[in-house]
């Protein structure tokens, strides 16, 4: 009788505790801040617009480093890259830093299932430790057609090529193009029985150059449609009352080694977005299946880019180097059912490392030592809340030490770079950053409140 009541009760008691939500982490890859939830009138990212209805749009967030790797790690690792010590594409934080816990690995040491689809880290740099074994074993996807001579974006090789400002367009949706594989491979997993909470983390390619899209995503617009920025130039150009430093003299990404004109240009924006357009599809068949499951309600959900991209700005066409706006910030959207409100948007700064001890946070789960990110938990409750937190953006030209330290509040971003030279934008009521306001005596208080913050910030006395 005693065994019985025991039992019974141990059933009661399984049943009354809270199930732990899972999480669905959709990344893509050197896509701008510039979704249709964001102002962007020729957008046409009809899916994550939806998520941002369902959720809360951070309109300020910011990225720690202006390149794919680099960032991945501060975000995956909740530091910034002073403390990673990443600053190149081809650096490996586990030989440096072997005993440290990434995101998805905290979820998984927590009992959930770690999955991952596509591009998380870096290219060709995988963390096996992040990742639970069995996770996509036995998963059942559609077969699609075999295609041997699909352009691979995202390929690092091509960002050397003097060919990668080149468009990409592929016919029918993409079938059997590895970015629609990776929506297939996560919808798989979304569809087996899960006995366990799961983290799934799905990554997308796109628009990382050269910017690819099926024709009917191209067919959306003309490229006459888009209008150039403010300071287009055919190739990278120092504006008046900006350090050298500020500009790269060479672009990284697209229109390498020559000139752009404005034809082209169009072109060009033409065709990121598209590639933008063909993301959003892709999520979108990710969350469609989310809902299909009923996975949705017990289930956060993020969406988030590695930084910003720069599309003629100031006559430049990368991400590498950036320390402006365009660069430095990124699309973030949270839901966290019966946390968020919907539709929300808050103007408050935050940055990609603070997305660690948020979900650790709203997953229930400690914090581990040494994460400088913070949890936004507050701001997902309630999005007017007060936050005087700034966030900090970095450049390093030679992979070994900062050549660049950027500070952004919501109203200034003051960046300095080597000898001295440094720049002042009023974000707020410059949007394009045309104006250097360093030299103006006017904000030399603020300049030294700025100044003072990245040495903190660096650990320096000043």
């Amino acid at each position: 009788m005693k065994v019985a009541l025991l039992a019974f009760l141990s059933v009661q008691i399984a049943a009354a505790e809270p199930t732990r939500p899972n999480v669905l982490f959709i990344l893509a890859d050197d896509m701008k801040a510039a979704l249709g939830c964001q102002g962007n009138i020729l957008a046409k990212t009809p899916n994550l617009d939806r998520l941002a209805k369902s959720g809360v749009l951070f309109s300020k967030a910011y990225c720690q480093f202006p390149l794919c790797n680099p960032s991945r790690v501060s975000m995956l690792t909740g530091r910034y890259p002073k403390s990673t010590g990443v600053l190149g594409n081809r650096d490996e934080f586990r030989g440096a830093h072997p005993g440290w816990i990434t995101l998805p690995q905290w979820f998984k040491q927590h009992g959930y299932v770690a999955a991952s689809s596509g591009k998380i880290f870096h290219g060709g740099i995988d963390d096996p430790l992040s990742w639970t074994d069995s996770a996509m074993q036995d998963l059942k996807i559609e077969k699609r057609p075999k295609q041997t001579q699909w352009p691979q974006p995202g390929d690092e090789t091509l960002s050397k090529d003097k060919r990668s400002d080149r468009r990409i367009v592929l016919e029918g949706n993409g079938d059997g193009h590895p970015e629609n594989a990776v929506a297939d491979r996560a919808i798989a997993f979304l569809r087996k029985q899960h006995e366990k909470p799961f983290f799934l983390a799905c990554g997308f390619v796109q628009p990382h150059s050269p910017p690819t899209a099926p024709r009917v995503f191209y067919d959306k617009w003309r490229s006459e449609d888009f209008p150039l920025p403010q300071d287009f130039a055919p190739h990278p150009i120092v504006p008046e009352g900006f350090p050298q430093s500020s500009i790269r003299k060479t672009n990284a990404d697209l229109f390498i080694g020559r000139d752009a004109s404005e034809a082209e240009a169009r072109q060009m924006i033409h065709a990121y977005h598209a590639a933008m357009s063909w993301s959003d599809w892709n999520a979108g068949r990710v969350l469609d299946e989310l809902d299909r499951t009923g996975l949705s309600q017990n289930t956060i959900v993020v969406f988030w880019s590695d930084h910003g991209y720069q599309l003629g700005e100031k006559g430049k066409w990368s991400k590498a180097g950036s320390l402006f706006e365009a660069g430095a910030r990124v699309p973030m959207i949270v839901r966290a059912p019966g946390i968020s409100p919907a539709g929300a948007r808050c103007e408050r700064v935050v940055e990609s490392i603070d997305l660690f001890p948020t979900l650790s946070a709203l997953c229930g789960l400690p914090t581990p030592t040494g994460i400088e990110g913070r949890d936004l938990s507050p701001l997902l409750k309630e999005p007017n809340s007060a936050w005087e937190h700034p966030a900090f953006t970095i450049w390093s030209e030679d992979g070994k030490e900062a050549t660049g330290i950027s500070i952004r509040t919501e109203k200034w971003r003051y960046t300095e770079y080597p000898g001295d030279s440094a720049v002042l934008l009023d974000s707020a009521n410059d949007p394009g950053e045309t104006r250097n306001l360093v030299r103006d005596p006017a904000h030399a208080a603020v300049i030294k409140e700025l100044s003072s913050k990245i040495a903190e910030f660096q650990g320096e006395t000043r």
